[in-house]
């Protein structure tokens, strides 16, 4: 069983790209849905890192994983995964988005900046 404080079912994902690197003119290497607002943020190992620092500057302690295929559920407060709710449609960025991404932006020496 999980906790479901910190999961809105009902808010759909502010769109198909890591928020803060889509305002940057950054690239990411795999996205990340909060659960509570619906923010898109990018993993930990982007450069931006910005799925967890919506968290540490929200509070929001749960994430969802925004690639298509994957379920899984991720909650800061106690560092581990679950199985979670159907959340607002779509689950995932579209299948034809890259990864990384996105198409243009992503540098050619991109594995050299991954965390």
């Amino acid at each position: 069983m999980y906790d479901s404080s910190g999961i809105n079912v009902s808010v759909p994902p502010s769109g198909p790209g890591c928020v803060e690197c889509t305002a940057q003119d950054g690239w990411w290497f795999h996205l990340r849905r909060c659960a509570e607002c619906g923010h898109i943020g990018c993993c930990d190992n982007s450069p931006g890192q910005h799925a967890t620092g919506h968290e540490e500057s929200t509070g929001h302690p749960v994430i969802r994983s925004y690639e298509p295929g994957e379920e899984w559920f991720w909650d800061y407060r106690t560092n581990s995964v679950f199985e979670g709710p159907l959340l607002a449609p779509p689950q995932s960025h579209p299948a034809n988005q890259g990864v990384p991404g996105p198409a243009g932006r992503v540098p050619p020496n991109w594995p050299d900046e991954l965390h």
